[in-house]
């Protein structure tokens, strides 16, 4: 016991100085760490790690799709339908098939289930590489909407194909209306599963006396409880989790109104998803020995090769799909002809993103060892090791030239939206305004003579007009990007000279703490507003 825990905390402090590595280097941690993981794992005398696919699915799925599911936005996820719904679904299902009829035709003794069970594993794109890469880049946020859309739904429709294929191996029979029907119904019920089981924390969040504490805690059960509540029925645990994370997010302000309560949970879910994120990248890389351990069937070049021309296929199929799909709906139907053009660049990274990750890894390694009379799963292990070439000719040759690809086509914005910095000022004024408005229409007579109210009345006055101040320096058309980086980088001096003071402060012991950490809570908020890409 000592032992797996002083090796779980190696693991985890060498994971976090990797991190910080990958970060000087500018290079997606996802990427860095499955590359790390490898290296470490060929290193005489490490031991070998074997990934449980239930303890994937159980402790890492829930949480990693909630969180997902948390910060997309309802509105950009609805209005994107069409393109979200072309990529989890029809290019999943496309994609399968293809690999299904060229797998059999490639490998020998490979029956077309099996085919099938190959293709709903090397379907679905990673839900956290492709965002992971593109943070910090000049990339439209409707592409961005678009893949963080594709990548919440796809894994419940990979995972269907490979059920319904495992299931045909397993029985020796498939019925494609039975098959069809059980798809609707698998996902249409995991959908009712999570929206009830949403509806009732919800309602816990909001009429029981719960403290900023347990509202966390309960954040972090609830995408356990519906992924768990889905699966007990043998419905979608995935499209339960989605589609809860989904309707609590879109009600938060309701449920959530402290501002103590929604930074408690901001720092408890960035630290949980860090940890879980980087594990699971890592433990990709340190499986390998496992997988090449297991092979017997096949040798180890022939196994390489079918995992390279899969790897091909895979990725000439999402280009093969993006472009139709972005332009054949605009030459059908005059209503999508009234949206932006997404041109020939935002396909091309949307294309070029379609990087494959742990999903694929844990369900190549839920395939059973043996059939239900007894003999060995058929080319198990070659399943297994086609897989992470696939995972890992995506996630490194495409995550490391993404960023380079998206640098050179310099894409415009596809839609009229303000700044994300414009914005942020914006909602701040009209906030303010409507607290001003509401204390001179109702409260007018007593700002006089409330010491209280009449500092409010003064604060909130000093700081819409500091905040459109800011909004006109945002706004500055003259500016360069030089001047306003230069900018940033004053207000950051700036920032850093006033912890230094704080720290002074907290030895003269003149103030109270408490209300030091609350003059520290404002910087980093301050902090926080000025590099939003960075938390």
């Amino acid at each position: 016991m000592h032992h797996n825990l002083l090796l779980i905390l190696a693991l985890l402090f060498s994971v976090f100085m990797m991190v910080m590595v990958a970060k000087k280097m500018k290079i997606a941690y996802p990427i860095f760490l499955v590359l790390a993981g490898l290296i470490i794992s060929l290193l005489p005398g490490i031991p070998k790690i074997e990934l449980d696919p239930e303890l994937i699915f159980l402790i890492f799925l829930p949480p990693l799709l909630y969180e997902a599911a948390w910060y997309t936005s309802w509105n950009d996820f609805w209005k994107l339908k069409r393109p979200i719904a072309l990529l989890a679904f029809g290019l999943v299902f496309a994609t399968s098939l293809i690999i299904a009829y060229l797998s059999q035709a490639l490998i020998p003794g490979f029956t077309l289930a099996l085919g099938f069970l190959l293709g709903g594993i090397v379907s679905p794109p990673d839900a956290v590489a492709a965002t992971t890469v593109l943070k910090g880049l000049p990339v439209p946020k409707r592409i961005i909407s678009i893949l963080e859309g594709e990548s919440l739904v796809n894994d419940a429709s990979s995972l269907i194909v490979f059920r319904f294929a495992l299931a045909a191996i397993l029985t020796g029979s498939f019925s494609m209306n039975e098959a069809t029907g059980q798809f609707f119904l698998v996902a249409g019920m995991g959908i009712v599963v999570g929206l009830i089981g949403a509806v009732i924390m919800y309602l816990i969040h909001r009429y029981l006396p719960t403290t900023s504490a347990i509202d966390a805690a309960l954040t972090i059960m609830t995408p356990y409880i519906l992924y768990l509540g889905a699966e007990q029925f043998h419905f979608s645990g995935v499209m339960a989790v989605v589609t809860g994370g989904l309707f609590i997010s879109y009600r938060s302000h309701e449920i959530f109104k402290n501002g103590n309560t929604r930074l408690n949970m901001l720092g408890v879910w960035t630290t949980v998803i860090f940890v879980m994120n980087a594990m699971v990248f890592i433990l990709i890389g340190l499986s390998l020995p496992a997988i090449i351990h297991g092979l017997e069937e096949a040798s180890l070049i022939q196994g390489i090769k079918y995992g390279i021309i899969i790897s091909v296929v895979v990725i000439a199929i999402r280009f093969l799909w993006v472009y139709p799909a972005a332009f054949v709906p605009r030459w059908l139907f005059k209503s999508v002809r009234k949206e932006p053009s997404p041109g020939w660049k935002g396909p091309i990274v949307i294309g070029w993103a379609g990087m494959r990750g742990v999903v694929s890894l844990a369900t190549a390694l839920s395939i059973p060892f043996v059939m239900n009379d007894g003999s060995p799963f058929p080319h198990r292990n070659l399943i297994l090791l086609i897989t992470f070439i696939v995972i890992f000719i995506t996630l490194v040759v495409q995550g490391l030239t993404l960023p380079f690809i998206v640098k050179k086509l310099n894409m415009p914005s596809l839609d009229a939206v303000l700044p994300q910095e414009q914005q942020e000022a914006q909602i701040q004024i009209r906030l303010n305004r409507l607290a001003l408005n509401h204390i001179n229409s109702n409260y007018s007579e007593i700002v006089g003579k409330s010491n209280l109210l009449k500092n409010y009345h003064l604060q909130i006055s000093i700081e819409t007009e500091n905040t459109e101040n800011q909004l006109d320096i945002l706004e500055c058309n003259n500016c360069t990007t030089q001047e306003i980086d230069k900018f940033a980088e004053i207000l950051q001096e700036i920032y850093a000279k006033q912890r230094v003071d704080i720290f002074q402060m907290r030895r003269e012991k003149y103030y109270d703490d408490e209300e030091i950490r609350k003059a520290e809570l404002q910087l980093d908020l301050n902090d926080l507003k000025l590099n939003p890409s960075f938390h």
